[in-house]
């Protein structure tokens, strides 16, 4: 008879430790054997972090692994990135797919028991400044959602006045809009002195226009659209301070483009207008070339926006990226 050969899992890295996120509590568990307690909890104030770093110090742990859970984890990662660990952070589900119940240990000791035997991937999170970059993206998008729900609110406002201005011209926040609601707001109702602040760009006639401003103004509807103008312009004025943002931090990106090289990409200038509109006040076009060494507008169905948050996401690394 033939014996079977012990297949047991190898310790393939013993300096593993293993933490479980939680928003008040984290439980961090070291290999057995570098402390009197292998398991220990610490709070989540920024003073706890620092000490369950410096236990890890001295407990000889060279990487930790961590759940991704919510964005507790955050600062904790951050803070033992600093202190020169390797810290992988792992999605839950991928460690409910491991064979394997968890029984009497805990989550950490799971964690730990795994990490230790290289059964454990970290998830993808870009360089340092990438991060940053990804921040601001983010709020602004959220800030673009939210000044988005009050301009469908200021067109609720105007539809029930019988004001049809969204269907006349194409953008009632754009500059003929903008202008008309300012002068509604102002107490103007006269539909022909309304209609004469159209732009010129504008596609419908002064007659159309005014027809579509014959409304029943009513005092509750205007109240409503006062006050959603003005936060929606609160918002468009929020959005700018993340452009600025955005803006310093470009300056700041390694260039990887070859500035002897005549890239025939930037002398495509056809940009969609309803996009520009969208754009930030500096050339972010040409930074996103820049930091990229490509223009990644070119792909099929990527603009200038679009091209920032794939940026954002997974850095100029193009081992990273699919462009």
């Amino acid at each position: 008879m033939v014996k079977k050969a012990n297949r047991g899992l190898e310790v393939k890295y013993p300096h593993t430790a293993g933490i479980d996120i939680g928003s008040s509590v984290h439980y961090v568990c070291v290999p057995e054997g570098r402390d009197e307690q292998c398991v220990k909890k610490f709070g989540c104030f920024t003073e706890d972090l620092y000490q369950l770093a410096t236990w890890l110090k001295r407990c000889h742990v060279q990487t930790v692994v961590m759940e991704s859970t919510g964005v507790y984890w955050i600062p904790l990662f951050q803070i033992l990135e600093q202190k020169g660990f390797d810290v992988k952070l792992v999605n839950a589900r991928f460690v409910k797919n491991v064979p394997g119940r968890k029984t009497d240990v805990q989550d950490c000791q799971w964690l730990q028991q795994l990490g230790s035997y290289g059964l454990l991937q970290g998830s993808f999170r870009p360089e340092a400044q990438i991060c940053v970059l990804r921040s601001y993206i983010r709020q602004r998008e959220s800030l673009t959602r939210s000044a988005s729900t009050h301009v469908l609110r200021m067109q609720k406002a105007l539809t029930q006045m019988n004001l049809q201005l969204h269907k006349v011209i194409a953008n009632i926040t754009g500059v003929t809009g903008t202008l008309i609601i300012q002068a509604i707001l102002a107490g103007e109702r006269d539909p022909h002195k309304l209609a004469c602040l159209r732009d010129k760009r504008t596609k419908n006639k002064e007659e159309t226009i005014s027809k579509a401003l014959m409304g029943d103004y009513r005092e509750e509807h205007l109240f409503t659209l006062k006050q959603e103008f003005e936060l929606y312009n609160i918002y468009r004025q929020k959005i700018e301070d993340c452009d600025q943002q955005v803006a310093s931090l470009y300056k700041t990106l390694d260039t990887k483009l070859n500035q002897n090289e005549d890239d025939p990409c930037l002398t495509d200038t056809l940009i969609k207008k309803q996009e520009e509109k969208k754009h930030p006040e500096f050339n972010l076009r040409e930074e996103l070339h820049r930091i990229a060494g490509g223009d990644l507008t070119t792909i099929p169905g990527i603009q200038t926006l679009s091209a920032q948050a794939i940026i954002s996401e997974v850095g100029t690394d193009p081992d990273l990226a699919t462009f």
